[in-house]
């Protein structure tokens, strides 16, 4: 099998486009001490501040446990400070702190060569065409959202018809 093979394993080249970004992002972040995955909760805080761990899981799409270990790993290194919430004493939310938001502030331009570069050669078009391709795939994949997608899919198909 040739590495650009036509019939080459979509979940292959989705893993493949992970790990080719994060090695992008390691090498941009070599000497800072953060892994990519740490790298991108920090710059989600500073583009959201005040983020319940919820939310923070939600918006990129991790799971909690996952999320809670970056948070805390982010906490001990004085870049995140894990807060109360005023409002439900249950939840936390996610402030960087001013040695984190300094960090996140000299970090902008690498967040948007990386998100650029990712969409270098894609039309507007084409970067929603994937985007709605992606989600599909990650609901297929999704424990008990493949049968409520194709019960929506097959809700909406009676309404179209006259």
């Amino acid at each position: 099998m040739t590495a650009a093979s036509d019939n080459e394993p979509i979940g292959i080249l989705i893993a493949a486009a992970r790990s080719a970004i994060n090695q992008t992002a390691r090498a941009q972040l070599d000497g800072s001490g953060l892994t990519p995955q740490q790298f991108w909760v920090l710059m989600a805080l500073f583009e959201h501040p005040g983020l319940s761990l919820r939310e923070l899981c939600e918006g990129r799409r991790m799971d909690p446990p996952t999320a809670s270990r970056i948070v805390s790993a982010l906490a001990r290194r004085k870049l995140v400070h894990i807060g109360g919430d005023a409002d439900d004493r249950r939840r936390c939310r996610l402030e960087l702190t001013a040695e984190g938001h300094a960090f996140a502030r000299g970090k902008k331009s690498l967040l948007r060569e990386l998100r650029e570069l990712v969409v270098a050669d894609l039309s507007p078009a084409e970067q929603q065409a994937l985007r709605k391709l992606l989600r599909r795939v990650i609901r297929n994949v999704t424990p008990g959202q493949a049968a409520t997608a194709e019960a929506s899919l097959a809700d909406h198909s009676h309404s179209l018809e006259p």
